[in-house]
């Protein structure tokens, strides 16, 4: 099912690119102008109090998972606050979790345990992985400056600033779940 939700001042950036939203959800505290609301069909809007204990994001990525949605996608998310920044960044930790994070400038992607994925970058494009466990062993990579085969991670390691010394580089997750971070439009090829 595609499907495209726009959580609080998410509307606005789905507005500024000529996309409309099957649902919108928030407490609509950074939306700014609420005039905008009235453009869009009152049942589709779910309003929720400033006074909650999830995010705008995690209440859109649990409508998406109550809707039947089995590949979410997150775009934006965060709107320069850091802790919103860390809020998503947790979400990745979790056994539901988002399948990719787009920012203005760089997309970040789950990569489950034991699984490779292949990227088409620009070359020299920055690539960084972060493990999502708490020991992260066994990880493979083919095309990178500095290759991932043979590393171990505790809990809070990370490789970070590598380079693609090859348009297709490989990844490979060992033992625990991946994040890839990689400049948006790159592909992520599972």
């Amino acid at each position: 099912m595609d499907l495209v939700i726009a959580a609080d001042s998410g509307l606005s950036a789905a507005r500024s690119c000529h996309v409309i939203p099957d649902w919108i959800i928030g407490d609509f505290d950074s939306l700014g102008d609420m005039e905008i609301l009235a453009e869009y069909a009152p049942e589709r809007i779910l309003r929720y109090p400033p006074e909650k204990d999830d995010t705008d994001t995690e209440l859109a990525f649990r409508l998406a998972a109550d809707l039947g949605c089995e590949h979410v996608e997150v775009a934006g998310a965060g709107g320069g606050r850091m802790d919103h920044f860390i809020a998503m960044y947790a979400m990745f930790m979790r056994e539901k979790h988002p399948d990719a994070w787009h920012t203005r400038t760089e997309s970040a992607y789950w990569l489950d345990r034991g699984k490779t994925a292949g990227l088409k970058l620009k070359p020299q494009s920055i690539v960084s992985v972060f493990p999502l466990g708490d020991y992260c062993s066994g990880m493979n990579s083919v095309g990178l400056q500095w290759s991932l085969a043979g590393l171990c991670w505790e809990k809070g390691g990370f490789g970070i600033s590598n380079r693609n010394v090859i348009p297709d580089p490989v990844i490979s997750a060992g033992s625990c779940p991946l994040l890839v971070v990689m400049p948006l439009g790159g592909e992520f090829l599972l």
